[in-house]
């Protein structure tokens, strides 16, 4: 079959959570002089329930350093440092601490810098993880955490838990000449993305490729090859971005996976990216720039129309 693939030297970029990233510091987690003698200075990032962060009057992140908030780490999360900055993480509900507005997850990654959506990002996964994890699931004692939030011991057994990351695949499927793309039921009108789905234990990555993609659409995957990574914090996903070659099966669904899912060619994609700054109210609209999916269908498209030699969506007059 001769038709296209991407460029093996092209690096997926451009999606969020992924760039700028904190210092982790893990020697520090037991070190509770440190983290205390770092509170005044350190910058806390407050959430509220529902996982939102507090911002200011213009959207932008309002962490207030540790002596604004007064007190000690206590049971704030340390996320790690920043130019020798310690930031933590703290849940709003317990402070006498407000905010002009709240911002949510997905608006900051599209608006705020990477260190800071990034930073965003772990607070949430980890303060709705230790939400999530009061009591032991063996003998159902309580649980405290320790080493500055990322262990949960029992106080009954014993036993410890460390925060979940569940990881998924999200792969763009070519036949040599089109992509694959599919709509949940649910989803904006006129969305479509690639396939994604959860790894099931005794599977590799490559195998967790193929059965998803047949479980979906029932095209039959012949390879696979992996591209980068994503933390998907929605709550604690961790999306690992392939791009595959597979049969040029006609794509069935099921109506509960997907309600929908296609073959479209280089110009429908195209099209399609297009739509994003000129939206004319026809075809597919695709992934928020945001996600590793939309990466995934650009690195696509720049190696379809990179063999053909067509224009990149930059250059194209909508």
């Amino acid at each position: 079959m001769t038709g296209t693939s991407p460029p093996s030297d092209v690096l997926l970029s451009g999606f969020a959570f992924a760039g700028d990233p904190l210092d982790r510091a893990d020697h520090l987690r037991d070190d509770a002089a440190a983290l205390a003698a770092m509170w005044p200075q350190a910058r806390i990032l407050v959430l509220d329930q529902e996982g939102q962060a507090y911002a200011d009057a213009d959207g932008s992140l309002q962490a207030p350093s540790g002596a604004e908030l007064g007190g000690g780490p206590g049971a704030a999360i340390f996320l790690g440092l920043k130019q020798d900055v310690a930031w933590f993480a703290v849940a709003g509900d317990a402070l006498a601490y407000t905010a002009p507005q709240r911002v949510g997850l997905r608006r900051a990654a599209a608006a705020w810098p990477a260190f800071e959506s990034g930073a965003f990002a772990l607070a949430r996964a980890l303060l709705h993880w230790q939400s999530r994890t009061r009591y032991c699931g063996i003998c159902a004692g309580a649980i405290e955490f320790r080493r500055a939030g990322y262990l949960g011991h029992c106080s009954g057994c014993g036993a410890d838990q460390y925060p979940r990351v569940d990881p998924a695949v999200i792969v763009a499927v070519s036949d040599g000449q089109r992509l694959l793309l599919g709509r949940q039921p649910g989803w904006p009108a006129r969305r479509y993305s690639v396939v994604a789905g959860f790894v099931e234990p005794g599977e590799t990555l490559e195998q967790t490729v193929a059965r998803e993609v047949l479980e979906e659409t029932r095209v039959r995957v012949r390879s696979s090859r992996y591209l980068a990574a994503q933390p998907w914090p929605f709550p604690g996903a961790l999306m690992l971005g392939f791009t595959a070659q597979a049969e040029p099966d006609p794509p069935q669904v099921d109506g509960v996976e997907l309600e929908d899912a296609r073959w479209f060619s280089a110009e429908e994609i195209g099209a399609a990216l297009r739509r994003d700054q000129h939206d004319d109210g026809q075809g597919i609209l695709l992934s928020p720039a945001i996600s590793i999916a939309r990466s995934l269908i650009e690195h696509w498209y720049a190696g379809a129309v990179g063999s053909r030699g067509a224009e990149s969506p930059a250059q194209t007059s909508p």
